[in-house]
């Protein structure tokens, strides 16, 4: 039996609106994945860390502050420091349509505006994972 697919879903910073989060998390979850919900006010460093120690195929970053131009690039630094080169960083709220470009150019994953349906998120964290981790 093959092992489900694990996400952690984390709140990075001082935004403390995290319905959108548990709401992605909990469709996750029934779609069929462990989720690991880090809880508001992570830190960068706390998260990668928990992916690490979590084992985890994917990080799904829940951003509303306009902080996603800080987070998700130190996010990046510090998993390929960690060599997390099959991980995929991915996340969604609040993030002009530039930014998320200019983010997947460093290598972020597809970023989703509100109004995303949860079946396409946990879609497209399936079929990612799929495609580049290795079990």
């Amino acid at each position: 039996m093959e092992r489900p697919i694990r996400v952690l879903v984390a709140k990075v910073g001082l935004d403390g609106h995290d319905r959108g989060a548990k709401v992605i998390a909990t469709a996750l979850r029934d779609a069929g994945m462990e989720v690991i919900y880090t809880g508001l006010r992570q830190t960068p460093e706390m998260v990668v860390n928990a992916a690490l120690q979590e084992d985890v195929d994917a990080i799904g970053v829940s951003i509303l502050s306009g902080a996603h131009m800080t987070v998700f690039p130190k996010i990046l630094t510090l998993m390929k420091e960690k060599n997390m080169n099959d991980v995929l960083l991915t996340g969604g709220g609040i993030i002009p349509e530039d930014d998320m470009k200019s983010l997947n150019e460093m290598g972020a994953g597809k970023l989703f505006p509100p109004g995303t349906t949860t079946t396409e998120i946990a879609g497209y964290i399936k079929v990612w994972v799929k495609e580049n981790r290795s079990f």
